[in-house]
């Protein structure tokens, strides 16, 4: 099989700093070390990439690859990359030498649910029963895997490490890399006899029921943090975490920015001009506001302590009052005769002084 080109195995230009390439290594190597990566092909991949990195690295070798590509004539028609797994070079960037022993106990992984509430339970605060599908230890076998009564077998290849040790000869001289051993594919045990529940993986995925409080005052996007019920643990680990993010419904009538509360209120015409004393819902109930004579439409009246509760200091946030006047629509013949009546009797002048500069601003607009 031809051997791709160097540049393309690291998604690098053919121009691309050391610094550059030092980069693509890493992050590619991160995602298809077999330590890490279990796919199939993972293995040959990672080998490509660190035979790549291995010659763009040189400069010297980058010059012969650049003029000769893979097929250097210095190489004895070997060409580049006779040697094969570099996991020495991942392990000098990332601290690899040091293996986990696959039978050590391990915390389980933690979870993620998303739980959606509506605008009145995050004011309140509400207690939910959430179902999250999870990984358990299988409990016929009680996690080993094997069929009860027998027991799974230390990997003979491997000694019960996961990994062995391979002796390659590099340009660096001889070297060995510890690489996952394909017995046991990394678990230094052997199941001869499958328990029939869980069919020798030692674990089930089930659905398990979670009671979750929600504070009040919790607000869209923020989590809460269930110690210990995320996945079992593995060899005997500890539970991993449940991260519960929560999702708040929008209202019909608020509107919240941090821990306020903000709403349009309508007004009609008689009422901001004469004044009046209204009702105005909040989270908390209904609250009386008198509206002042000659109120106009933007005007906002604020309404302490009807805000949210802050989810930490439990202390509420307040209400803002938007004005926004109604303009009468259907009106009858009466109700247009006395408006007309109004507009004729109103003082024009007086009106043009309350809004001066408005007023000024138009008539030099039209005038220049």
């Amino acid at each position: 099989m031809e051997k791709r080109d160097y540049y393309e195995v690291l998604g690098v230009a053919r121009d691309a700093s050391a610094a550059e390439i030092k980069r693509a290594y890493r992050k590619l190597a991160r995602t298809y070390h077999p330590d890490v990566n279990k796919e199939a092909d993972a293995d040959q991949k990672f080998k490509e990439l660190s035979e790549a990195y291995e010659v763009l690295s040189d400069d010297n070798q980058r010059a012969r690859y650049d003029q000769f590509g893979h097929q250097d004539p210095s190489q004895g028609g070997g060409g580049f990359g006779g040697a094969e797994g570099f996991g020495d070079i991942f392990d000098m960037f990332f601290g690899g030498g040091r293996r986990q022993d696959p039978n050590a106990p391990r915390k389980g992984q933690d979870l993620q649910y998303v739980e959606e509430i509506d605008f009145m339970e995050a004011f309140a605060g509400v207690e939910k029963v959430i179902t999250i599908p999870v990984e358990e230890d299988c409990g016929t076998c009680h996690g080993s895997g094997a069929k009860p009564g027998t027991h799974p077998e230390t990997c003979k290849r491997c000694g019960g490490s996961g990994h062995i040790n391979v002796e390659q000869n590099t340009m660096f001289g001889r070297v060995v890399n510890q690489t996952t051993c394909s017995t046991c594919h990394g678990r230094g045990q052997i199941v001869k006899e499958p328990c029939e529940t869980c069919r020798g993986a030692g674990r089930v995925r089930k659905n398990k029921d979670v009671r979750v409080k929600i504070p009040a005052g919790i607000d869209n996007g923020q989590q809460i943090r269930l110690a210990g019920k995320g996945e079992a643990g593995v060899n005997g680990g500890p539970f991993g975490d449940l991260y519960v993010v929560v999702r708040v419904r929008e209202h019909e009538l608020f509107e919240r920015v941090d821990d306020h509360i903000v709403m349009d209120m309508p007004l009609t015409f008689t009422q901001a001009t004469l004044g009046d004393e209204i009702e105005v819902p909040t989270v908390h109930g209904k609250v009386s506001l008198k509206i002042p004579a000659g109120t106009q439409t933007g005007s906002r009246f604020r309404l302490r302590g009807k805000g949210m509760p802050n989810v930490r200091s439990g202390h509420h946030g307040d209400q803002y009052v938007n004005v926004v006047i109604i303009t009468p629509k259907n009106l009858t013949d009466r109700q247009k005769e006395l408006l007309r009546e109004f507009n004729e009797i109103s003082d024009e002048k007086g009106v043009e002084e309350q809004h001066e500069g408005v007023f000024s601003r138009i008539k030099t607009f039209f005038t220049g």
